[in-house]
């Protein structure tokens, strides 16, 4: 079965696992509870805040997996709004990133001060312009960027606590910051003819003390030593299918998951790569 996941997946578990390859890990059969998973937004938009196809292809994968999931956004003012018919400022319009997140939420969402990873598994970055203008202030700054402070303190408590970060489209920049190495994609490093239109935002990466790793839309980078799971997604300029083809990469369910030495994975079956990964890597401990 693992060799039908392909080489990535494959090396990523044997890496990954404590004690050795994948044959040797010892599988427990108790009780298993659902993912819980944050997802933080940065508005509602691609201009100016959350790419919307990116957050439902999320929300999608983590439904059809069972994953419990909450949402979140910083609650401070937008960078400034874009009339998206336009592609312009709005000039005389000001939002609050919260209230526009909780469009996409269903106003099911909290402060993103409220997120702690004492309730969580793993945390998840959508893309979208908000990332790179109100998560952070890349779109302006570049390398010389700062990230909102909620933002900092949830990408360091998650990779302090060993859990799982996945960044999607512009906000694997938030990664390249704030953790110092970390890999990640925005997929391809030239624009070839405009299938990449911000191709440089890898070399904004390395840049930042990144590393950035050569990917296809379709497919997601898995940093094992730091836990960050990377996709593309509309940093490439291609079909909506293969959008959510890239966040649901390599998809396929997982009926054993593996666990050892006493601890246990959350029940996550059916996910792609991307967040079969998230729980590979995740250790929470076994209950009874």
């Amino acid at each position: 079965m693992l060799a039908s996941r392909g080489p990535a997946l494959g090396t990523a578990l044997r890496r990954a696992a404590p004690g050795g390859p994948f044959a040797s890990i010892h599988c427990s059969a108790r009780r298993r509870r659902p993912a819980r998973v944050a997802v933080v937004l940065s508005g509602c938009g691609v201009y100016d805040g959350t790419e919307i196809h990116e957050a439902s292809a999320i929300l999608v994968h983590l439904s059809r997996g069972g994953a419990e999931v909450q949402m979140y956004a910083p609650d401070v003012p937008q960078m400034h709004v874009i009339d998206h018919s336009k592609g312009q400022p709005a000039e005389a319009e000001s939002r609050n990133v919260l209230v526009e997140s909780a469009r996409i939420a269903r106003g099911k969402i909290a402060s993103l001060a409220k997120l702690t990873t004492a309730d969580h598994d793993a945390v998840i970055f959508p893309g979208g312009f908000g990332a790179a203008k109100n998560l952070s202030t890349f779109a302006v700054d570049g390398k010389d960027c700062k990230v909102n402070r909620e933002v900092e303190r949830v990408l360091k408590d998650f990779h302090k606590a060993g859990k799982p970060i996945g960044l999607c489209c512009i906000s694997p920049v938030l990664a390249a910051k704030v953790l110092s190495g970390a890999e990640v994609t925005v997929g391809h490093e030239e624009e070839e003819g405009g299938k990449w239109p911000y191709a440089g935002t890898a070399g904004a990466i390395k840049e930042l003390g990144g590393k950035h790793c050569v990917k296809e839309v379709t497919e997601a980078h898995v940093d094992t030593k730091n836990k960050v799971v990377t996709t593309p997604a509309f940093m490439c300029e291609t079909e909506l299918h293969n959008i959510f083809d890239g966040i649901g990469a390599m998809s396929g369910s997982l009926d054993n998951p593996p666990c050892a030495n006493n601890w246990e994975l959350p029940a996550f079956p059916g996910l792609s790569l991307l967040f079969e990964l998230f729980f590979f890597l995740l250790p929470v401990a076994c209950s009874g």
